[in-house]
């Protein structure tokens, strides 16, 4: 080949390269350069209310005594911890204390005539109990999230691996140096049971939620009751030692209603009015159980009939809610609502947004007690990317808010000492506390419990990624038009809104923008940079009835549009 052709050839290639290069430097660009158009229809017309009790709390006990090796001695202290060393300070547990249903004392010796700078004694990690006092600090994050119940105790900490290890409401009232404590096997500590059936009821009053408490229906992880015997769990006054409880079990589902709702002169109501509280609990939701609705615990619906007839025959207003599922097919016993967990990785939840889209409208309403990401064996602790996959999936779940009513993450806390499960909504240790970013998705919801939500339309080839609902919600000052939407994809979003049929103006200088991004998808807060992943909050100059926004890559976005009108809207709500 001559010069001329090598030149010739050697141009072309040039030529080719650069064209190649063009097109890979294009081809991010072009996949990136998403539209998306969403139209709300605002019309009152179109609108429908969503219940009051939407969103609310789900709190599994987590209440740690220093007995936590048992009523024997001597024991470990767990999870109580020693400040100092051997040469400074003596501890041991022994069988001294004046208490006769709570035997086991520490004994301190301090040893030291000049001791550390630091000082000697014990510390608690941050666990609650021993004076079942809540830290002001994590309290106000609950309070932020607006909640409209609170399920408590439980969860599986309510089973039990082996019934005699249950939850039993009795031994969780009184004064908490009286309470005998368990082992909570489920969670593998020792409980003092200082944050009992008094307190969590205390608790949801304080939160004004509405409590709903989940009882032991006779069904523990690995043992049951047989239909026959379970009648002392309904409506017999037996005390018994806690050995006979697998024999003859003392829980009483009649008593501890009338504990929360009796007057202060009945038998329980009066115990309750000792402590402090005179006054009624509002207890109107009572769940029968935890998770017993399958094929490993074939007494359970014999169980649930005997609460149900029991209970609806003392306290007819009682909403009263089954563990089995009847999203797919209708139950084959009575319910005011059934109890529907989710468990999925980031991908699956995200899918599963439109679980309840095809659930029948008749029958019972659905409480979705406990969603979350969570995947066996991954070490996540709560990433940005499981919180949009969550918030998609409460978007579904407020679209279909004619059929479900209630729904809470799980679980709520967890204590960084002592991880038994990831990941949580709230980190805590014995002085620090952040909330992870599924805590921060929860706080956009807030507002929905009550609202008015619309209908909503979606057009974009992009769709498959994205996730959107809008509700009228009011606060003390203004009525929003709020609108969700979450980018679950890789790429950027130029969005077109379009809200149609609003009777009022868009006042531009009172909305606003909030965002939950982050650099990366994975992204996770710490007590190190507790604020990695947090919502940020904006001035939204361009809100209209019809506006361009940017979504960006990964992330959750609120539009707040401020309302003109106020006074009429309002009475219309």
């Amino acid at each position: 080949m001559g010069t001329k052709g090598a030149a010739t050839l050697l141009a072309i290639l040039c030529s080719l390269l650069l064209l190649s290069l063009s097109c890979g430097c294009l081809a991010p660009e072009s996949e990136g350069d998403q539209t998306a158009l969403l139209e709300v229809d605002t019309s009152w017309k179109a609108a429908r209310k969503i219940p009051q009790t939407l969103f609310g709390l789900f709190f599994e006990n987590c209440a740690l005594g220093f007995e936590a090796g048992g009523p024997y001695t001597p024991s470990n202290i767990d999870p109580w911890s020693i400040i100092g060393d051997e040469s400074s300070i003596y501890v041991k547990t022994e069988r001294a204390s004046c208490f006769s249903r709570n035997i086991v004392a520490l004994r301190m010796e301090i040893l030291c005539a000049k001791c550390p700078a630091g000082g000697v004694g014990i510390y608690n990690p941050g666990f609650w109990g021993m004076g079942h006092g809540f830290r002001k600090e994590l309290i106000h994050m609950l309070v932020d999230l607006k909640p409209q119940f609170l399920r408590f105790p439980g969860g599986t900490f309510v089973e039990g691996i082996l019934l005699r290890n249950a939850f039993r409401w009795r031994e969780t009232i009184g004064p908490w140096e009286e309470r005998p404590g368990h082992y909570g096997d489920v969670w593998n500590y020792w409980t003092d049971d200082g944050l009992g059936y008094y307190e969590l009821l205390q608790l949801a009053e304080d939160l004004g939620a509405e409590p709903i408490w989940v009882f032991n229906a006779g069904i523990s992880r690995n043992d049951q009751v047989d239909t026959t015997a379970i009648a002392p769990f309904v409506k017999a006054s037996i005390s018994l030692e806690r050995s006979e409880w697998p024999l003859i079990l003392y829980k009483d589902v009649l008593d501890s209603l009338e504990f929360a709702r009796g007057s202060a002169k009945s038998t329980w109501g009066s115990v309750r009015a000792a402590m402090g509280h005179p006054e009624r609990f509002p207890l109107k939701y009572v769940a029968v159980g935890n998770e017993d609705c399958d094929n490993t615990k074939p007494f359970y619906q014999g169980h649930y009939l005997k609460f149900y007839n029991a209970i609806r025959g003392a306290y007819p207003d009682i909403q009263i809610i089954s563990n089995c599922d009847g999203s797919s097919e209708p139950l084959d016993h009575p319910a005011d609502l059934y109890d529907f967990h989710i468990y999925n990785s980031a991908n699956d939840l995200f899918l599963k947004k439109d679980t309840f889209s095809r659930t029948s409208r008749t029958g019972p309403k659905v409480f979705v007690s406990e969603y979350a990401v969570h995947v066996d064996g991954d070490t996540s602790k709560g990433s940005l990317q499981a919180s949009l996959a969550e918030a998609a999936f409460l978007i579904g779940l407020e679209v279909n808010s004619d059929i479900v009513h209630m729904a809470s993450y799980a679980p709520l806390f967890v204590n960084d000492n002592d991880r038994k499960w990831n990941p949580d909504a709230i980190v805590f240790n014995s002085w620090q506390q952040y909330g992870t970013p599924s805590y921060w998705m929860q706080t956009f919801f807030g507002e929905s419990s009550g609202a008015v939500i619309h209908p909503v339309r979606l057009n974009s080839s992009y769709s498959g990624s994205l996730a959107a609902s809008a509700i009228t919600w009011q606060d003390n000052e203004d009525i929003f038009l709020r609108i969700k939407i979450v980018n679950f994809g890789p790429n950027a979003v130029n969005l077109t809104l379009s809200a149609t049929g609003l009777e009022a103006g868009v006042n531009a200088s009172r909305s606003a923008v909030t965002v939950l991004t982050s650099n990366d998808s994975l992204d996770e807060n710490s007590f190190d940079d507790p604020l990695k992943v947090k919502p940020v909050k904006s001035g939204l100059p361009s809100a209209a009835e019809e506006m361009q926004a940017m979504l960006v890559p990964h992330s959750f976005t609120s539009f707040d549009l401020a309302l003109d009108e106020y006074g009429e809207l309002a009475a219309d709500m």
